[in-house]
């Protein structure tokens, strides 16, 4: 998130935005979950605003920005914000993510290999890896984490819905760690295969960022390359890999082994804070962050909704306060500004229509519906220099091969965001 607080610098003054880039939940903390990070951060928040107000400074706006992992800690955190009052005293205004796996991590596709991920990624990630593979029971909810977050009527969605913009940035080939239906909110993935799909950029952002209007068409079977062209092209890139796949071979073994034997030692240390942090010595006072979740009725609406989802496989001078989450490691524009716990709202779902849809969970069915009914603006992010993609959309080291994600961050700040 370096080049993010940077590029925001560079762009406005001390005295018009301050920016907080959130340290508190850094490394492997980010082992021990969304809900204990979020609390984490919150603290954080509050703590640099009164520090500002001592020094004579008031805060009159906000925006918050989450990057991976960090994006599901600034929805958390942004909940108990609102339960505290903090947004009757200031603004909300930008709330963005980039590349943050809305949906979780629990990879869609059927198959053998897909359930190994799925068993071995919910286990070896602690806390975190539970409510990201959506197998956590959150408190008292008897729900995920995640499937509370974007529950109508909670105080995260509620939060949510207070922002005046939501934009959300995702990658659509080679993230690793946050595939592109999650971090897109999507029933969908057209970018599969991308010789089967034509792509309308932005104007001024070709051939990064997609027009959200319309950023994809299908092409016509007569449009698409030969079958035997395809399979052509198939083979000589395996037969091109075969040194790669045998250097793997030896790698990856050793590898898993490794990755392993981290995430045990990493999952021991999780638990120690965890339980640390729940006995409140850890630095932050928990029960004034276990504010009620839900209001009015909401648990029974959530029940009754997953019971009927049957799914198929003014720009100011006035101080501002940015907020940046740099957690990590583990087709068009809804309306904006309308909460979903409006009841007379329609959903409109903001989905890129002829494409399969994937084999999501009943959980993840209505997050999709609920998370678009809230209406997030979405930008597809086609990153071609970089085979890590997630690293990429914020730049996170100073390397060309990183040099998209400039363009990203530059469209954002030009195209997006406000104070």
């Amino acid at each position: 998130m370096a080049y993010i607080a940077s590029a925001l610098r560079q762009k406005y003054s001390e005295d018009k935005l301050h920016i907080l880039s959130a340290k508190t939940n850094s490394n492997n903390f980010t082992y021990d979950g969304i809900d204990l990070g979020g609390e984490r951060v919150t603290q954080e928040i509050e703590t640099y605003i009164k520090d500002l107000e001592e020094k004579g400074t008031r805060i009159k706006k906000f925006s918050v920005v989450g990057y991976s992992l960090g994006g599901l800690v600034a929805r958390y955190a942004i909940g108990l914000l609102y339960s505290r009052g903090w947004f009757d005293k200031l603004d909300p205004v930008n709330f963005t993510t980039f590349a943050a796996p809305h949906l979780g991590v629990r990879t869609p596709v059927l198959g053998a290999r897909s359930r190994l991920w799925n068993l071995l990624g919910s286990s070896t990630l602690s806390t975190s890896g539970r409510q990201l593979f959506i197998i956590d029971s959150f408190r008292d909810t008897g729900r995920p984490l995640l499937s509370i977050l974007a529950a109508p009527d909670t105080v995260f969605m509620l939060a949510l819905s207070r922002f005046r913009n939501r934009v959300l940035y995702a990658n659509i080939i080679n993230d690793r760690a946050a595939p592109y239906y999650t971090t897109s909110i999507s029933l969908t993935d057209p970018f599969t295969h991308l010789e089967a799909i034509e792509m309308n950029y932005l104007p001024d952002y070709t051939p990064t960022i997609l027009d959200p209007g319309n950023p994809v068409i299908l092409k016509q079977e007569k449009d698409r390359p030969p079958l035997m062209s395809r399979l052509a092209s198939s083979s000589q890139t395996i037969f091109g890999r075969i040194p790669l796949f045998a250097v793997l071979a030896v790698l990856v073994p050793v590898g898993i082994v490794v990755f392993l034997v981290n995430s045990g030692i990493q999952s021991v240390r999780s638990r120690r804070r965890i339980r640390l942090h729940e006995e409140g010595k850890a630095g932050i006072v928990v029960g004034s962050y276990r504010i009620p979740l839900m209001v009015e009725n909401a648990r029974s609406t959530i029940q009754d909704a997953i019971g009927s989802v049957n799914p198929p496989q003014r720009t100011e001078s006035q101080p501002t306060l940015t907020i940046s989450d740099a957690s990590y490691r583990a087709n068009g524009y809804a309306e904006k500004g309308l909460s979903s716990a409006s009841p007379a709202r329609e959903h409109q779902q903001d989905q890129i229509s002829g494409f399969p849809t994937l084999a999501l969970s009943s959980e993840q069915h209505i997050m999709i519906k609920e998370l678009d009914n809230i209406g997030f603006k979405k930008y597809r992010v086609h990153i071609q220099k970089a085979g890590h993609s997630h690293a990429a959309i914020i730049v996170r080291m100073a390397t060309k091969r990183f040099s998209e994600g400039k363009v990203v961050i530059k469209h954002w700040l030009k195209e997006e965001f406000e104070i």
